[in-house]
């Protein structure tokens, strides 16, 4: 809520300080008084344009500063908060300094800010009606929350946004495992190209040390032969080592009775050095046909480890570890494969969650289109008496392209009309100006009043061209408004004057340095004048109190 405004050197305005109060409150004056000089002063406050014909002809520097009351939850705080700054409590200050050059300065609360962050904070605090036309219900940005407010299914805007932010979510977690295996695809062609490499060498555990062992005795092949061919010549002898043992065996079994069993024991000799020496004779012959079967057995021993020391270099392991790494490799690879998989799996549950956003946006949209005939039919039913009975309102959806569907749903919403049946219907900007448009709003505010987060609005020229019974309904309409909100209204009609909780009159006088705007809180018997004056114009007459009287009685009552 406006709770103060303090205007120093402002156009005709030399110093003012006034204070303002819950309820409807009305300004009133002269033609030409300093009505709109004053909405300006309380309109650069909230970031208007800066320029040096808004300094007061003589001074060097202006200002104007403007007190807010905040509600706990008042999106204000939250503003103020998103762009760094300590919550002030329960009053806000926004100030703007201005000098004859045309540079201005900004402050909230005394902080120096950006005059952006004016403009934030004044669109969450207050709007002016007449000037300013993007704010507001005619900007097309408010027009879905103050559709959603007005329809009360706060129930499928939380549903649309938590499937919104679940699809979300996971459209991020599929971009990821696409980026993931986008980055390991070209890992994974090299894998299958080591891994089918390996899988062709077929490395061995405790392969290295058997070839180098054959390898050095297949590198001495000859002298080995050699040595083998002259150990079987001499076991053959002329006369076999087997025969001379047969020999020995037969002469000494012939005596075994009369021995006793003393040649037991060199029988049992006899008989395993028979044996050992076939063995040998058999080892012997074994190796020299390893020998002489295959040439190329040294050639391949070390082309097979020479391929093993290849890749155990190129790998960085051991050769003996080959076998491991290979094993590996087939489980990196699987992991691959796996995400590949899960990359299908994400891409399915992607479809199924948008498809789960689609049908609780629809759900929102029903209930959208519900609620946006139930808003016409009641701003309908406010403009007959506010003589805009000929004018057309209504809200219109239309889909969004899906690149913009958000948490709210898959619906752009605008409100438009037209000033006569018929008629093209245009933004609400566009459909009329000045007191029509002013009414038309009006209209807007009473029925979605308690949508409304802005704490406080002012109308000006809210009467224009109208008198009696239609400037009745709209002040009776201001006055309904005012027991939500703070109201100001800046007005030529005694019958609006009339019904206002507080009572402002802006006068122009003259002084020894030129005209000034000045603005006063009227008392009760001030008032009745001010009301008879404007009933009556320059000459107020008894009959003209009597009027004034008449319409003051009717507020109270």
């Amino acid at each position: 809520m406006l709770a103060g405004l303090s205007i120093r050197d402002f156009v005709l305005i030399d110093q003012l300080d006034l204070r303002f109060h819950k309820g409807l409150g009305v300004l009133t004056g002269e033609t030409g008084a300093g009505k709109s000089i004053m909405l300006g002063a309380l309109g650069l406050s909230l970031g208007g344009r800066a320029s040096p014909t808004l300094l007061r002809p003589g001074a060097k520097q202006g200002s104007v500063t403007a007190e807010f009351t905040l509600r706990p939850d008042d999106p204000a705080r939250a503003a103020l908060a998103e762009a760094g700054l300590p919550d002030g409590g329960d009053q806000m200050v926004l100030r703007r300094v201005f000098s004859a050059d045309g540079k201005s300065r900004a402050f909230v609360n005394d902080t120096p800010v950006s005059v952006s962050l004016l403009q934030t904070l004044g669109e969450n605090l207050l709007e002016i009606q007449g000037q300013f036309e993007n704010r507001g219900l005619l900007n097309p940005a408010t027009h879905r929350e103050a559709l959603d407010s007005f329809g009360d299914y706060g129930g499928k805007l939380d549903a649309t946004a938590a499937a919104f932010k679940a699809w979300k979510q996971a459209e991020l977690e599929l971009a990821e495992t696409q980026r993931t295996n986008r980055e390991t695809a070209a890992e994974e062609a090299a894998l299958r190209h080591d891994l089918e490499a390996l899988d062709t060498l077929d490395p061995h555990a405790d392969e290295e040390a058997a070839l180098s062992d054959t390898r050095e005795w297949l590198r001495h092949g000859e002298q080995l032969a050699d040595a083998l061919q002259q150990a079987k010549t001499a076991l053959a002898g002329e006369i076999p080592i087997e025969d001379a043992l047969g020999r020995a065996r037969k002469s000494l079994e012939r005596q075994t009775a009369a021995a006793k069993g003393t040649f037991d024991p060199i029988l049992a000799s006899l008989v395993s050095a028979g044996l050992e020496i076939a063995e040998a004779e058999s080892a012997i012959a074994r190796l020299g046909e390893t020998l002489e079967a295959d040439p190329r057995r040294l050639e391949e021993a070390e082309e097979r480890l020479f391929a093993l020391r290849a890749a155990a270099r190129k790998h960085g392991v051991a050769i003996d570890a080959l076998p491991d790494f290979r094993d590996a490799l087939k489980a990196k690879l699987q992991n691959l494969e796996a995400a590949t998989e899960n990359l299908r799996k994400y891409e399915i549950r992607v479809a199924e969650l948008r498809d789960a956003y689609l049908q609780k946006a629809d759900d929102l949209r029903k209930a959208r289109i519900q609620a946006a005939k139930r808003l016409d039919k009641a701003i309908t039913k406010e403009l007959a008496p506010i003589k805009l009975e000929k004018a057309v309102f209504r809200t219109t959806l239309a889909p969004l392209e899906e690149t913009r569907f958000a948490e709210h749903g898959t619906d752009r919403i605008a409100f438009e009309g037209a000033m006569n049946p018929g008629a093209r219907l245009s933004p609400l900007a566009k459909v009329a100006s000045g007191g029509e448009l002013s009414r038309l709003m009006l209209a807007l505010k009473v029925v979605l009043s308690r949508a409304n987060p802005v704490p406080t609005l002012i109308f000006d020229e809210v009467d224009s061209g109208i008198g009696g019974a239609v400037a009745s309904a709209v002040g009776e309409r201001l006055a309904r408004l005012g027991n939500d909100l703070q109201v100001l209204v800046v007005t030529h009609s005694p019958q609006v004057a009339a019904i206002g909780a507080h009572h402002w009159r802006v006068a122009k006088s003259e002084s020894g340095t030129g005209a000034v705007t000045d603005v006063q809180e009227l008392s009760e018997t001030d008032r009745r004048e001010e009301i008879a004056r404007m009933l009556a114009g320059a000459q107020v007459t008894d009959e003209a109190r009597a009027a004034a009287d008449q319409l003051l009685r009717t507020r109270k009552s």
